[in-house]
């Protein structure tokens, strides 16, 4: 019947209600209040960091403390405070300029130079940091046997002399770091970029000076905090924190908190795949050799600071012999078909949810529209037209069934008046009508419930494409990713949903017409927060859905009307 079809609607909206409730509980520090979680880790400014537990699968113990001079034997897995006595460097591609530090030949900043920052516009996009409110980190370096001491990246490191800048006609730029002497090893760490290029090649030459024999193990890891990125949404979730891949299990993704109680199972060893740091539109990533044994950890660091990484072992090193280890540091966007291109499964920190198998067909058809159109907005209209394009017969089922509905509603509403008092004579009376008119009250209702995992993929799509971020439509809408500036995309998106209602038959009873007509009200407030792109492919589909519900009422010879309730 219509009523069940208003019941299934209004408890798919009641439960988003919840879910928005519960984030938004979340968002503003109170605990959830219908679904309990584990506590996120507190937002502190990071400080110096404990002593971590020692990594799956390896074989080197943990210092208890880390101080020069004393002397280490595992990756020391901790980020420091900057000092103004440690020597950094910048150098510049044409989209990226990034800082190291002389302490471990390290990665402490990276700036996006195609990229605007959205909470400060005028500023580019910043990934990694190490300041008084961000660290966000990139580590690699040396380790042995219990006991040892190897070059890592707490090792002070000698920057050699080179280009620091991409300069025009040049397509690769270098930079060198060499440590001293420690423990009978020498590394020489070289990053190298490509134009164009957010990846990062990344050389360990380790040169065995001493006169025994050295076991190595190269480690490489991420470090960041556990806060979320600034200016997120209170009104849509979108994950951050370490992410692993394997072909074993998969994508996996790792909550903060999970590492905090020590309650995820990961990977613990492999020979393929990657781990990487994750969060909205942005990631890192340390990308291996395929075949290159490694083992992966996740831990917790200090406080508000967590690392995920590998630890690779190397052939034993004869006194005199050297040997080179390769990997590539990805720090850049989440473009979809760059990331397919670098690693299997790395487009997958693009992530869909369960609606990757719907959602990477139509960024697929997204991105083609583009290349054909050039504008990431009308890019979304013409998609939004195709997919309901692709619907037509399935919606036209539906709208024929609501006509059907709409033509014999004054008859309906006779009969639940005249037997308001008999109710089971009444529920008789409704099915003898809908028998003898052949109508099915559950038509209009499935061809719109098989329709809306594909709208809530485009969602996800357009909620975590990249290509949004700064990408301009008309006028007024410069950033596809930001919510319209003067409310106008929200206000016309409210316009026309109270206008889609209006034209379907009002529920008989009064109260239910009244919350039928708010419900559009309420669910409109979040879209003057949405992204533009995700508001504009809402109105699209609503003057789309419109038009065909007008054509096919018209034809059916049931004059559109607009059914307003009596507020009074």
């Amino acid at each position: 019947m219509n009523e069940i079809r208003r019941t299934i609607l209004w408890v798919i909206f009641g439960f988003s209600m919840v879910l928005l409730w519960d984030q938004w509980q979340i968002h503003n520090g109170k605990k959830p209040t219908f679904f309990p979680q584990a506590p996120s880790p507190a937002a502190s400014t990071p400080s110096a960091p404990a002593a971590p537990a020692a990594p799956a699968g390896s074989s080197a113990a943990v210092p208890a403390a880390i101080s020069p001079p004393a002397a280490p034997a595992s990756p020391p897995m901790g980020a420091t405070t900057p000092s103004t006595t440690r020597e950094r460097v910048q150098i510049k591609t044409d989209v990226l300029e990034l800082t190291f530090d002389a302490e471990g030949g390290s990665l402490v900043r990276s700036v996006f130079l195609r990229y605007a920052d959205l909470q400060s516009p005028g500023n580019n996009f910043v990934l990694f940091d190490e300041s008084k409110d961000r660290v966000y980190l990139a580590h690699t370096g040396v380790i042995g046997p219990p006991g040892s001491q190897l070059p890592n990246h707490k090792t002070q490191m000698t920057m050699v002399p080179g280009e620091r800048e991409l300069k025009p006609g040049h397509d690769r730029l270098e930079l060198r770091f060499e440590s001293p002497e420690v423990g009978g090893l020498k590394l020489i760490k070289t990053y190298s970029l490509k134009r164009g290029s957010y990846l990062l090649s990344v050389k360990h030459e380790l040169v065995n000076t001493g006169s025994a024999a050295i076991n190595p193990q190269v480690y490489l890891q991420l470090v960041r905090d556990g806060n979320k990125p600034a200016g997120e949404s209170a009104f849509y979730y979108t994950f951050t924190g370490p992410a692993l891949y394997t072909e074993a299990k998969k994508f996996q993704k790792v909550e903060f908190a999970d590492i905090e109680k020590n309650k995820f199972e990961a990977e613990k060893q492999a020979d393929n795949g990657y781990i990487a740091m994750v969060q909205h539109y942005f990631a890192s990533a340390w990308l291996l050799p395929s075949g290159q044994s490694r083992d992966i950890f996740l831990r917790k660091v200090d406080a508000n600071l967590y690392a995920v990484g590998v630890i690779a072992p190397l052939a034993a090193l004869a006194p005199g012999a050297s040997q080179t280890f390769e990997a590539q540091l990805f720090v850049g966007p989440q473009e979809e078909k760059t990331l397919e291109a670098l690693a299997p499964g790395l487009e997958l920190v693009k992530d869909y949810g369960w609606f990757t198998i719907l959602a990477k067909p139509l960024y697929w058809l997204l991105y083609e529209l583009h290349r054909f159109i050039g504008n990431w907005g009308w890019s979304i209209v013409a998609l939004v037209f195709l997919i309901k394009l692709a619907f037509y017969w399935l919606n036209a089922k539906a709208y024929q069934s609501m006509a059907k509905l709409k033509a014999i509603s004054p008859r309906i509403m006779e009969m639940r008046e005249r037997l308001k008092d008999k109710p089971q004579e009444m529920q008789m009376a409704m099915m003898k009508i809908y028998k003898e008119e052949k109508v099915n009250p559950m038509g209009g209702c499935f061809p719109i419930m098989v329709q809306i995992p594909v709208f809530i993929a485009l969602y996800w799509v357009l909620l975590s494409s990249v290509e949004m971020r700064n990408a301009p439509w008309v006028a007024w809408i410069a950033d596809l990713s930001a919510p319209d500036p003067y409310f106008i995309l929200p206000i016309v998106m409210t316009l026309t949903t109270l206008l889609q209602t209006a034209l379907n038959p009002l529920p008989p009873d009064p109260l239910q017409a009244k919350l039928m007509w708010l419900m559009p009200l309420i669910f409109s407030v979040m879209f003057f927060f949405f992204p533009a792109g995700l508001v504009l492919y809402w109105i699209t589909n609503n003057i789309l859905s419109i038009a065909q519900q007008w054509v096919i009422n018209t034809r059916m010879g049931v004059p559109p009307q607009f059914n307003l309730p009596k507020f009074k």
